[in-house]
């Protein structure tokens, strides 16, 4: 499945079949809660957040691809990321585009 940040695949014409979408709400574990707080004493990345927030991403791009197969897709353009924190110590990531055909 191709993804792409753009609206236009060069070379290629293709139908459009409509939103796709993915998502994952992440929490974070108490363990990983103290370690960041420790951390952020003395700055620098936290490691284990960056790695959950990874994760995540992977998890809710395969969720956007799975429902753009499901559409017969053969790529998506316009692919957008974000995130958003949901509760205390809860992030989610959405990510969703335009799934389309090639004609």
């Amino acid at each position: 499945m191709m993804l792409t940040t753009i609206d236009v695949v060069p070379g290629k014409q293709y139908e459009v079949l409509g939103l796709v979408k993915g998502n994952m709400v992440q929490t974070k574990n108490f363990g990983k809660d103290i370690g960041a707080g420790l951390k952020s004493l003395v700055g620098g990345e936290l490691k284990a957040y960056s790695d959950m927030m990874n994760e995540a991403r992977a998890t809710a791009t395969k969720r956007m691809v799975a429902e753009a197969e499901a559409l017969g897709a053969d790529a998506i353009v316009c692919v957008r990321y974000t995130s958003a924190s949901v509760m205390a110590g809860a992030a989610e990531i959405l990510v969703f585009g335009t799934a389309v055909k090639f004609v």
